[in-house]
């Protein structure tokens, strides 16, 4: 744990007034040792696979190429092969969501938090409320705005960001974002946002963390979430 602590988050008064809180779904309401990303990642090889006629290992190394020079895969298969976004989603997504525990203790946490929760992800509205349902979670949320109201457009492009806060009608300098990638917290945070990073050990989850614009940050959402309600009540 850094020196961004939760006793520094309670003091900030971006966190004290929020009337929104935007959470990132994938490795950030679930612990990444869950590892669905590992699932995705490798339908997506077969998906191209079998889209080309190329070998599943010629199919991996394109995947990876769109997705550094995209931001998705996906928007790498539209952009050279005129994807369907809704077929290719829908594959990738048909996995085993039983590796996602129930949180009993996130649960009573985003309970007591205050404001407008609502999840911002670069997945399907459909993978969102199955990783709700299995975390327990899915009765806090006020909206989610995914890939496709995003026009396909990934985080951590400026454009999405803009219109999530225009379609639920967010007031960044009174709002929160989450997020497990600390690059996707850049935009939000010039636009006023307080941000908090989920930091994980997957390779990318760090890439900007040492920036001005991580404002929080901690290992553990859960506990960081239970304390911070914890000082809420206290004050």
């Amino acid at each position: 744990m850094s020196d961004k602590t939760v006793m520094t988050a309670w003091d900030d008064p971006g966190i004290r007034g929020a009337q929104d809180w935007v959470f990132d779904l994938d490795n950030t309401l679930y612990p990444a040792t869950c590892n669905l990303f590992h699932q995705v990642d490798l339908r997506m090889g077969g998906f191209i696979s079998e889209l080309l006629s190329i070998s599943y290992d010629e199919a991996r190394v394109l995947q990876k190429g769109y997705f550094r020079q995209h931001g998705t895969t996906l928007r790498g298969l539209m952009d050279n092969h005129n994807v369907d976004p809704n077929a290719f989603l829908s594959f990738v997504h048909d996995i085993d969501y039983s590796p996602v525990p129930a949180n009993a203790a996130l649960n009573k946490a985003l309970a007591g938090l205050p404001g407008r929760k609502l999840i911002f992800t670069n997945g399907t509205v459909a993978h969102a409320e199955a990783v709700l349902e299995r975390l327990g979670i899915a009765a806090h949320f006020d909206g989610i705005f995914d890939i496709a109201a995003a026009d396909y457009v990934p985080k951590p492009s400026a454009a999405p960001y803009h219109q999530m806060v225009a379609a639920h009608t967010v007031t960044p300098t009174r709002a929160v974002m989450v997020e497990d990638i600390a690059k996707n917290l850049k935009v939000p945070a010039e636009m006023g946002m307080r941000t908090v990073w989920v930091k994980t050990d997957h390779a990318w989850s760090g890439d900007g963390a040492s920036e001005d614009f991580v404002h929080h940050e901690t290992d553990d959402l859960t506990t960081w979430l239970t304390d911070l309600v914890a000082a809420l009540e206290r004050a």
